[in-house]
């Protein structure tokens, strides 16, 4: 059964460790993570942006597909299904769908309007048992055509957000969606202090954990991260599999056509890069 993100969350805060959020694409993404977690019995939450929920068929799909996926697989971890960087008609259509949290992405927005709306979907999503995340200060990259310029959050901002009871909270701290350019400049990690102090025991969530180095991580969770989120490094790790195998001509081999064949090295892959993220992140065995 999906659960919230929030009680997962609390816990990786208080044990400073933290969880991770793996976007899904597909049945092989879906089930690839959820076995992952289940075999190193780490919490595990399945990110959906808008873009990829479009592409799976709309909100229903999803949660009939996760849902489906927990009974079959026997999955007992706790399993949150988040829209990430959800519009405000995106979040509601995901409470409906039956996601179990939501992510709102109010930074676009003036801080008023940001705060209204938040206000709004934690009022919506807390009568139903959902988790919401609030997001300050755009990251930088691109989120399915969103783009920023590794922007920081003005920890004041965050204190203002986290305050209207939101369960978690994303803060640019020059962080950065995709591929890391050469001159990035790292994480600011005087912001990062100053927005912990501001929000006590909120859990923050850093986006852009693809490419961050592994002592850089491991900063950000004693400084109050809790959730990190993970896409861009597991479809790198899919693509360079089915490439392997194409190349190497196995496609042509007997019914090495066969999608079953033809998809398992990227869906080991994935297994792969989510368990060395759940090792970096210190969520194994901790469901």
């Amino acid at each position: 059964m999906l659960v919230s993100a929030k009680e997962m969350l609390n816990k990786a805060k208080a044990g400073k460790y933290a969880v991770g959020q793996f976007n899904i694409n597909n049945l092989e993404w879906t089930k690839a993570i959820l076995l992952t977690a289940q075999e190193n019995n780490s919490p595990v939450i399945l990110g959906v942006s808008e873009g990829a929920g479009k592409y799976m068929c709309g909100y229903n799909t999803v949660v009939g597909m996760v849902n489906g996926m927990l009974e079959t697989l026997k999955i007992t971890v706790p399993v949150a299904l988040h829209l990430d960087h959800g519009s405000y008609e995106g979040a509601l259509a995901c409470i409906d769908a039956g996601f179990s949290s939501i992510m709102f992405d109010g930074s676009h927005y003036p801080i008023e309007e940001n705060i209204e709306k938040t206000k709004e979907l934690i009022r919506i999503a807390g009568e139903k048992g959902i988790s919401v995340e609030a997001e300050v200060g755009a990251i930088g990259g691109e989120e399915d055509g969103v783009v920023g310029g590794g922007e920081v959050a003005d920890p004041a901002e965050c204190k203002m957000i986290a305050d209207l009871g939101v369960d978690m909270l994303a803060a640019g701290i020059g962080n950065i969606h995709g591929k890391y350019p050469a001159n990035w400049t790292g994480l600011n990690f005087d912001v990062l202090a100053k927005i912990q102090e501001l929000t006590g025991t909120m859990p923050l969530v850093l986006h852009g954990g693809t490419g961050i180095p592994a002592d850089m991580i491991k900063t950000a969770i004693s400084l109050g991260v809790s959730k990190i989120n993970v896409n861009t490094e597991c479809q790198l790790a899919f693509a360079a599999a089915t490439r392997e195998y194409v190349e190497a001509g196995k496609d042509l081999q007997g019914k090495g056509f066969d999608p079953r064949k033809l998809l398992a090295p990227g869906f080991e892959a994935i297994k792969a890069t989510v368990k060395e993220k759940m090792e970096l992140f210190g969520s194994i065995d901790k469901a």
